[in-house]
């Protein structure tokens, strides 16, 4: 089913969980445009919420703030009343703390996604769209492999008995999303520091915000229960990214870089979808979409299959990741 956003969400109660994030923020920026009858933005972080109401206070008269705590099933379902479109994007994210308090981790990304599976069937959400990462696939930290039970969670075969929906969405680093390299490295650059990286031979996807939104929206009108959207997304070497930024906001091409090693949790290249789900993919121009098990399964061997991973997509060149950062409004 192909709409117009603009049609699709005209007058649809919407709920964002961590709706204060950086994911939360953004789509909260394009949704308004589309004139919904009422956004739910809902989180914990109490000094955001405040911030997030006053950034967006010309559209007071659709936006309701509700402070809360995915882990907490009475008010998952308390908020989820009336609602038809759910935007699952609460999580703990930090890589470095969830190795340090797993637990933690596993409380808000596999037990709040079980909430906010519950919470839909009983209200009769239309539709749930949870947000995960390239993390998720072959996790090597607390963070990728709590992501990973969520996306089973959502997108768990017995879901299909209900009306509600349940899709997912999985791309890489969102360019400057809070927490990420790009600020951090601006930040270090302003004030005349080394740039640290972990490795000389680390790679990352970069993904536009215009791209993600995209994604989320194609997942949101089209998905059928069941289906993880990837989008496809050029990547770059770390410490280009780190010369690149540097040449361009100093104009220094011998600008201090160090290698620091490996973080805990870390790997050198992201995946976005592993060899064996290359075997329930449909690829199209700019997407994979991967479908749930026996349900298109290919036949050919695994040695057949090629994983997709942030070494073996389009690298960027530092004159690219410039005009990137340009165009994102970065540099």
């Amino acid at each position: 089913m192909k709409l117009n956003p603009t049609e699709y969400f005209k007058d649809k109660n919407i709920l964002v969980t961590g709706g204060t994030g950086s994911f939360g923020h953004y789509i909260i920026s394009e949704l308004v445009k589309f004139k919904p009858k009422k956004i739910v933005v809902f989180s914990n972080d109490e000094d955001q919420q405040y911030h997030t109401q006053n950034e967006f206070k010309e559209y007071s008269d659709i936006l309701e703030f509700m402070f809360g705590d995915v882990r907490e099933y009475p008010i998952v379902f308390e908020v989820m009343k009336d609602i038809n479109i759910v935007y699952h994007a609460a999580a703990l994210k930090h890589v470095p703390m969830g190795e340090s308090h797993p637990f933690e981790v596993v409380k808000t990304n596999i037990i709040g996604a079980e909430n906010v599976r519950q919470a839909a069937i009983e209200n009769n959400v239309d539709v749930v769209v949870a947000i995960s990462t390239d993390k998720a696939v072959k996790p090597v930290n607390v963070m990728g492999m709590t992501k990973a039970i969520q996306e089973r969670i959502m997108l768990n075969p017995a879901n299909g008995k209900w009306p509600t929906k349940f899709i997912c969405v999985r791309y890489g680093n969102v360019i400057g999303s809070r927490g990420s390299v790009i600020p951090f490295f601006k930040e270090k650059i302003e004030k005349g520091e080394y740039l640290p990286i972990t490795s000389f031979e680390m790679t990352r996807f970069l993904l536009r915000l215009k791209e993600a939104m995209e994604l989320v929206f194609k997942a949101t009108i089209e998905g059928e229960t069941g289906q993880l959207f990837v989008k496809k997304m050029p990547a770059c070497y770390v410490v280009d990214l780190a010369k690149a930024m540097a040449k361009a906001i100093t104009n220094r091409e011998d600008y201090p870089i160090k290698e620091v090693g490996i973080r805990p949790g870390e790997k050198i290249h992201e995946i976005l979808v592993s060899e064996e789900e290359m075997r329930r993919v449909i690829e199209t121009e700019d997407n994979y979409i991967i479908y749930p098990y026996g349900k298109l399964e290919k036949p050919q061997l695994m040695r057949d299959l090629k994983e997709y991973t942030s070494n073996n997509t389009q690298i960027l060149n530092q004159e690219e990741i410039i005009s990137l950062l340009r165009m994102e409004k970065w540099i």
